[in-house]
């Protein structure tokens, strides 16, 4: 083991914590732990809470031009530290380098976001509303913001998704960082203070347990909590802070769905089904992990998919060569192995087998390689609840309308595809599929930083999105200001006014 981190970074410094519980965290290539961090303790989750909310009003208080260059600064930093971060992300998580690259990318581009701010945050005015009245209303900031963050994304969610804005925004933020793949944040949180120069308390991260975790989300202090993860820890966290007066987001599960039709573009289908099934292992919520699939094409489809899959150079993340990369954990691989034995027991047909996948040199790696599980009916549990793995269900469908249907019966709506050459079919789709976020022949359809991540159904709970305007309006509150300036004889008027008159 290489080292034990000590802490999160709160009121601008590493703290030593008094907890008696380390989370070990793996290279998930090798299966050696690298470091151990701290179950922190509630005393230490108050701290970081009361030093978010000692930096507020002084944060709060600077200039919006002064906050966006601070931001200026950090998105060069974090271009100049892009290599160091994604090796780090890919050893503990198990993506590949690009992968990673492209996870720390998108910590880059909401920080972009977040700079044009000045234009993004402008409130609305009237003059004239009445007689000699003007009104104006103003975003303000809220306070103490926390982030509750996924195992998946430990550069993108929380300096992409949660940091940026809220602090562009005039907010502090908590972090609670992932306890499986926290040292990427750590590291980042590193450079936003040691090279960025922030005022200490802006962002603070601690590690714990989800008994200490409901501090986070009851403490008066906190006024909006961001979360992302399963929907189960979702709609909890929803209900609790909701209860307790804060605003949410809450981003959940998915069980996204791709619609092929018989007049696709074969090969390009098959391949973004291959990129968006098994990229990243599967961990992410916009993985594609069912795909419903015209009857007429169906054979052809999936003997090429596992054509293409089988070609998948899989073994250490942080190679270059490396296609496909381990799952985060041993007890992941597990979870993964379990529902494909599942789907074989509910009667799924196996095309391809990823459960004994162990790459040489590295055969105490996480790895599950890619499976393709065939006539899945959906009645299926593997077709319908998140596997969070490289696996591929396949529904047969006979045409749109049984696959649209298919589609729209599973309760989740992160996002939904199809692959067509029929225009109206895919004007169709768009107007009729759950999904918040349509790919039309994109298997991917993850939108830039500028529009909001709009899932839908089961994957969210909440009223404004991440990222985009919603970001904007999830951290901020309004305020209309109404104001009236007058003259001696209008000062007179109104105090006739209050006398009983109704003239104004």
């Amino acid at each position: 083991m290489s080292e034990i981190k000590r802490m999160g970074y709160y009121a601008g410094a590493w703290k030593t914590s008094q907890a008696t519980e380390y989370f070990p965290v793996t290279d998930s290539s090798t299966g050696e732990v690298i470091a151990e961090v701290p179950n922190c303790t509630a005393k230490e989750c108050e701290e970081a809470i009361a030093a978010a909310q000692e930096a507020f009003p002084a944060w709060a208080n600077l200039s919006m031009a002064k906050r966006v260059q601070y931001l200026f600064k950090w998105r060069e930093i974090l271009y100049a530290h892009k290599e160091e971060l994604s090796i780090l992300c890919a050893k503990e998580l198990g993506k590949t380098l690009n992968e990673a690259r492209g996870d720390v990318q998108k910590a880059i581009e909401p920080t972009e976001e977040a700079c044009a701010a000045p234009t993004m945050i402008q409130g609305d005015a009237a003059l004239q509303v009445t007689t000699d009245y003007d009104t104006a209303t103003y975003r303000m900031p809220l306070g103490v913001c926390v982030g509750i963050v996924p195992l998946n994304f430990p550069a993108m969610i929380p300096f992409g998704w949660m940091v940026p804005l809220a602090i562009v925004c005039g907010n502090t933020v908590v972090l609670k960082a992932n306890n499986l793949t926290p040292l990427t944040s750590m590291r980042m949180l590193e450079l936003f203070y040691e090279e960025g120069g922030f005022p200490k308390g802006i962002v603070n991260l601690i590690n714990t347990d989800n008994v200490n975790a409901e501090i986070l989300t009851t403490d008066p202090r906190v006024k909006a909590v961001t979360f992302v993860g399963t929907t189960n820890v979702g709609k909890h966290v929803y209900s609790i802070a909701a209860g307790h007066g804060k605003r949410v987001q809450a981003q959940c599960e998915a069980k996204n769905h791709a619609l092929v039709l018989e007049d696709c573009d074969l090969e390009a289908t098959v391949n973004a089904v291959i990129n968006s099934t098994y990229g990243c292992a599967g961990m992410r919520c916009m993985a594609l992990p069912v795909v419903c699939v015209q009857e007429s094409i169906a054979d052809r489809f999936v003997a090429l998919l596992k054509e293409k899959a089988e070609k998948l150079v899989i073994g250490c993340a942080y190679k270059e060569e490396t296609q496909l990369g381990p799952v985060v954990s041993e007890a992941h691989k597990a979870k993964i192995i379990g529902w494909i034995n599942k789907g074989i027991e509910e009667g799924a047909k196996l095309v391809l087998d990823g459960r004994d996948c162990h790459p040489e040199g590295y055969e105490n790696g996480h790895f599950v390689g890619p499976t393709i599980l065939d006539h899945v009916t959906p009645e299926m549990t593997v077709g319908t609840r998140e596997i969070f793995g490289p696996v591929t269900c396949i529904k047969r469908v006979r045409d749109y309308e049984e696959g649209i249907a298919i589609m729209n019966a599973n309760p989740y709506a992160n996002g939904s595809c199809i692959f067509t050459s029929s225009g109206y079919y895919s004007r169709r789709f768009v107007m009729d599929t759950d999904g918040g976020m349509v790919g039309v022949n994109v298997g991917i359809p993850v939108p830039s930083a500028y529009f909001p991540f709009s899932g839908n159904k089961d994957s969210f709970f909440g009223d404004l999105h991440v990222l985009g305007k919603d970001g904007y309006r999830f951290f901020t509150r309004a305020k209309t200001v109404t104001t009236h300036w007058f003259d001696d004889t209008a000062a007179k008027r109104v105090v006739r006014t209050w006398e009983g008159s109704t003239e104004q």
